[in-house]
């Protein structure tokens, strides 16, 4: 790991992590506390895929659905009137709103073909954000003087990454940059995100073969044809598979890293309490 011992982290002059795990249990939070109290730099991987990789993909989807209107197309072909992108570092609808629901479009729902495709441009837009936080951590130090880093990935960076093979190049990467941290939420925890989830669901991203897995059994199980998938039941449905399926690749990406329980972070409100934390999770490490 970057830092071998607790007092090797706390004396470290650079304090560089990586937070993963699932989304909702604080690491933006901490994150935001770190960069607006303790002048860490926070890297946002998600933020970085809706303003710079998805931005292009996002406004042309805007601008065709806009010229399905006579008197949208005429203003846009003429110039008279333009579509930007607005993406938020806490507001990320855009790039939800573009990655859509399969099922029936009167729904909402997007045709299968058509959300793999979306799917797949995620996908890549993830990796390269997530091959980026080199970059990031060197303009933070260079250009804005900040020694201290967080980057704070989306709850898909596991659906990525090979966490059995000690030569991933997300991981490889991250690991030699900065510090591992797995977040990780407890059986209570994680119910509230399903709660959660059930009153409000978001698209989601995958990878391409647990989407078609979920997306034929779905079909099989509910006895329903493309057209007739309500959406919204889809994502609530392939959420509850994912957690299972997520789970054990988040515990084998820990052995990356350290594990940090999100209740203990929970209380978390300061940068010399986070940084306890992190070097006791340093010497759990060393006892397990």
């Amino acid at each position: 790991m970057l830092y071998n011992t607790p007092e090797e982290w706390l004396s470290a002059e650079h304090k560089r992590v990586t937070m993963f795990g699932m989304s909702g249990l604080g690491k933006t939070r901490m994150a935001m506390i770190l960069s607006q109290q303790y002048d860490w730099y926070h890297y946002s991987v998600d933020y970085r895929i809706g303003s710079h990789y998805m931005g292009k993909y996002i406004v042309d989807n805007a601008v065709a659905e806009a010229k399905r209107n006579p008197t949208l197309r005429e203003l846009l072909e003429t110039e008279a009137i333009s579509i930007q992108l607005n993406v938020g570092f806490m507001d990320l609808t855009p790039v939800s709103c573009y990655l859509g629901k399969p099922g029936n479009s009167a729904l909402g729902g997007l045709p299968i073909d058509e959300y793999r495709r979306r799917q797949e441009q995620f996908r890549c837009a993830e990796v390269k954000a997530l091959l980026d936080t080199e970059y990031f951590l060197n303009r933070a130090c260079q250009l804005h003087g900040q020694s201290d880093f967080i980057c704070d990935t989306g709850g898909s960076i596991c659906e990525w990454v090979d966490p059995h093979n000690p030569n991933d190049p997300i991981l490889s990467q991250l690991a030699e940059h900065t510090l591992l941290i797995w977040l990780k939420g407890g059986e209570y925890d994680v119910n509230i995100l399903r709660n959660r989830f059930d009153e409000e669901p978001k698209p989601m991203a995958y990878r391409a073969d647990f989407l078609t897995n979920a997306w034929e059994t779905y079909l099989e199980e509910h006895d329903c044809v493309e057209d007739s998938v309500d959406p919204d039941a889809f994502i609530r449905w392939t959420y509850e598979r994912s957690v299972s399926h997520r789970q054990p690749i988040y515990q084998a990406m820990s052995n990356w890293g350290v594990t940090i329980p999100a209740t203990n972070l929970g209380a978390c409100l300061s940068g010399s309490f986070f940084e306890e934390i992190v070097a006791e999770a340093i010497e759990q490490n060393h006892r397990d």
